[in-house]
Formats: structure tokens, C-alpha cells, sequence
């Protein structure tokens, strides 16, 4: 079934990705790029630190592009380069590409809010405000998928890869939404199913699943029949405002070693604590079967 969603009612939103981290990314992307009611400005390439690669900004920025091309995508999406390492301190920004398009699209004169979803370090949205503190006045929305689980926080490999960042973000009056850890890790999806609802969906759905085994079977430890989609919940709370559970609560910050510190100083953010991986996850099978169904690489009905 095809439908259309008003321009005026679509969201106008960023991605951040740091697409070629690990294998969870490149299912969100493409259930960004499939959902209708988005309006995509653009998406930015973010780095994940330097343990797993030297040029890790880089290497999201070719995964990215290698995405868009296997579904005939390139000349329809906006893709730029974030800042290639995290912040020095809380007053110097990393400029790039990235955080200027940030900027662009926060000062347009545009009624719909402007929704910002990181899945990775923060450092984009940190530089973007320390570049323009002007955008802290804005109607944008941060969802950001890192941190510890509440209310004491612990090591998180998003948070890890930019601390500074993050406490730029949390001082700050942007509306801030935590898909914290215990929540992002609500997302496990077993190979049987991305066998049946994935893999046969175009030269897309097939790497999506081969780039899930390869890894798991490089990366993890012992038997592994399953990967956790950690990133797609910033495209479900996007679709959905209430796809879980959620409080506000003031804004932490973090401590060296990445506990939560609660001031009592800062605004109030909104903190999942449940996510629906049914309703995500449905709705992504969905769409890449319908996508794929549409076009040449229809799978064989034989």
C-alpha cells in the first residue's frame, strides 16, 4: 500500500551516524531513508574514536555512501562529514561540515520542529552550538542514544567515544531525548528472523543481514544467533513519541568515568526506560519489503 504524508507534516530531520562502528546503524539509516513522514536534510558521517581505526569519521562517511548506493539512493540524500575526533574541552568545537549543516537547517525560517538524532558521540551538536550559541533558542530536538542506565550511569561506548560533548549537551537548554544503554539494548533480533523478513529484500537487505553475521562471528565472544539493533530506537521514538516508557528528569552530567552527576542545575531532559521492538522493528520489515517489491530487485516469486 502506498500513501503520502503532507510536506507540512513531515519531520525535518538530521542524522548523525557513526555508520561503520559496528552493523546496528545501517538498519536505522535505511529505516530513515524508507519512512515517509521524514523529511531527510541530510545525513552526517561521525567518527567513534580512535581504537577501532585511526580515520573512523572517514570510514562511516564510505559506509554511508556505500548504503545509499545499493539502494540507488545517492542522488537523493544529503551526506556530510563530521568533526574526525571528539572535543578538546567544553569551549572549543570541532567545525565541519557536519555541524554547519546542523546550523543551517536550525536558523532556516521553517514552523516544523527540527529533530537531530545522534547514534553516536554528541560531538556534531556540540560544535553546532558552540559555533551558533543562537540555536540553543530553537524549536530542535536531540535524541541521542548513549549514556549509562539511571540513575548512576556506568561505561557506554557512545558516551566513551565524546564525554566533553555530552556535558555541552546536558548544560545546555536543547530539548535532549536518552535512549540510555538498558534501554538501546531492548533490540535483539535473531538470525532466523532477519533470514525470513530481511535477507531477501534486494542487494539492501542482504548486506544489512551478511555485515550482522560477519561481524558477530569476528567480534563476539562464544555462540551468537542474534544482534542487538541498538540504534533503531531514535528512528521508533521519532515515528512514535510514546514507543516506550519515558520520564523527565534534570539533566546529569558525567564524570570521568562516565557516572551520572546530578547537579539539580540543568533543564529537565526526557529519559526512555522501555522501548517497543515490536513496533520498530514491524514497521522496518515492512517498509523494506515494500520498498523492494516496488523496484527492479524484487526478489523471485519462484
Amino acid at each position: 500500500m502506498h500513501f503520502q504524508i503532507p510536506e507540512e507534516k513531515k519531520k525535518r530531520f538530521i542524522l548523525n551516524t557513526d555508520a561503520k562502528n559496528e552493523v546496528d546503524d545501517q538498519f536505522a539509516i535505511v529505516h530513515a531513508l524508507l519512512t515517509e513522514s521524514f523529511d531527510l536534510r541530510g545525513i552526517i558521517a561521525a567518527h567513534f574514536g580512535e581504537l577501532k581505526s585511526l580515520h573512523s569519521m572517514e570510514d562511516s562517511y564510505d559506509e554511508i555512501m556505500k548504503l545509499l548506493a545499493l539502494m540507488d539512493w545517492k542522488e537523493e540524500t544529503r551526506v556530510e562529514k563530521g568533526a574526525k575526533h571528539a572535543l578538546p574541552d567544553e569551549n572549543t568545537p570541532e567545525d565541519s561540515a557536519g555541524a554547519r549543516l546542523i546550523i543551517e537547517e536550525a536558523m532556516k525560517d521553517d514552523p516544523r520542529p527540527l529533530y537531530v538524532a545522534f547514534l553516536g558521540p554528541l560531538t556534531d551538536m556540540a560544535s553546532a552550538l558552540l559555533l551558533e550559541p543562537e540555536i540553543a533558542e530553537k524549536d530542535i530536538k536531540v535524541i541521542w542514544i548513549g549514556g549509562g542506565p539511571w540513575p548512576s550511569g556506568d561505561s557506554e561506548y557512545n558516551l566513551k567515544n565524546d564525554i566533553v560533548a555530552a556535558n555541552v549537551i546536558m548544560k545546555s537548554k536543547l530539548e535532549l531525548w536518552q535512549i540510555p544503554r538498558n534501554v538501546y539494548r531492548m533490540m535483539p533480533v535473531s538470525y532466523a528472523t532477519m533470514a525470513k523478513r530481511v535477507a531477501p529484500y534486494g542487494e539492501i537487505g542482504r548486506y544489512l543481514v551478511e555485515n550482522v553475521i560477519a561481524h558477530n562471528n569476528k567480534s563476539v565472544t562464544g555462540p551468537s544467533e542474534y544482534r542487538v539493533l541498538g540504534d533503531s530506537p531514535a528512528i521508533g521514538v521519532m515515528l512514535y513519541e510514546e514507543c516506550g516508557r519515558w520520564q523527565w528528569k534534570p539533566a546529569p552530567e558525567f564524570d570521568a568515568q562516565m557516572k551520572y552527576v546530578h547537579t539539580g542545575k540543568n533543564r529537565p531532559i526526557k529519559v526512555y526506560e522501555t522501548i517497543d521492538d515490536y513496533f520498530i522493528m514491524e514497521d522496518f520489515y515492512a517498509k523494506l519489503q515494500d520498498y523492494i517489491e516496488s523496484s527492479k530487485d524484487a526478489p523471485s516469486k519462484e
